[in-house]
């Protein structure tokens, strides 16, 4: 994580300027909606140089395929790895079976189990009446 560091740090720098620059306008009228666009861009920004670092070319190629067919879970796994990258857990580049592991521990945590329970009982049309 030696690598990432630095360019961490710059991030940091960069959204600090950003944050006291955005406090320092008082916030009326239309230049507080120029500044959220900014400030979501800017974190975008961060996000994506974040996992460009974590993720190797294929890995990242599946996250993409997965945010296209369910946005919420792939959005949900970014976040997840953002976070493990700030704190540290994540040191090497994740490759696409690692990341494949984690989708299917994540899957199977989420998962809830559904029993459908039919009474044959209460079925009032026989098939053996139609005869």
């Amino acid at each position: 994580m030696e690598m990432a560091d630095p360019e961490l740090e710059a991030i940091r720098k960069q959204r600090l300027a950003q944050l006291q620059s955005q406090y320092k306008g008082d916030g009326s009228g239309e230049n507080s909606q120029k500044p959220n666009e900014e400030q979501i861009k800017a974190q975008e920004d961060m996000k994506n140089s974040i996992l460009a670092q974590i993720l190797d070319q294929t890995a990242r190629g599946r996250l993409n395929t997965l945010k296209m067919a369910k946005p919420e879970r792939g959005n949900m796994v970014e976040e997840m790895l953002v976070r493990m990258a700030k704190t540290g857990q994540i040191c090497t580049k994740i490759g696409d079976k690692e990341l494949v592991s984690m989708l299917e521990n994540i899957s199977n945590q989420t998962q809830s189990k559904t029993t459908v329970k039919f009474d044959r009982r209460r079925a009032a049309i026989d098939s053996d009446d139609d005869l």
